[in-house]
């Protein structure tokens, strides 16, 4: 089964941090990752820029309507995830507490699968 692990950081740390602190947990992140792959378990991993680079796009009445980042409203935005093969939930979870980001962020675990289950 696919599971989506997608790290939410609280809006503007990364601001906070120098350039050798951010390098240095962007290195814990990708060995994280390189085991995952090693082991298997890894499908597609990506870091994110931060939201003030994004878009959002919504159709509304059949035209788009575009908000430009960063998001008012939100004081969390997704800064990378990782797609991983696993057993089951429980083992997408132990993954996710193992993760380096659940020391500065929250990683949220989510299963894969189609949109109309509820």
């Amino acid at each position: 089964m696919r599971y989506l692990l997608m790290i939410h950081e609280k809006r503007g740390e990364r601001d906070t941090r120098g350039e050798e602190q951010g390098r240095a947990l962007y290195q814990e992140m990708t060995a994280f990752g390189e085991r995952l792959r090693a082991e298997g378990r890894l499908l597609a991993v990506e870091s994110l820029l931060p939201d003030r680079h994004a878009v959002r796009v919504q159709l509304e009445q059949g035209r788009a309507q575009l908000r430009d980042g960063p998001f008012a409203e939100t004081r969390e935005m997704v800064g990378g995830f990782f797609l991983l093969e696993c057993a089951d939930r429980a083992e997408a979870v132990a993954l996710a507490q193992e993760c380096p980001a659940a020391r500065f962020a929250c990683v949220e675990v989510r299963e894969c699968g189609p949109c109309y289950l509820a």
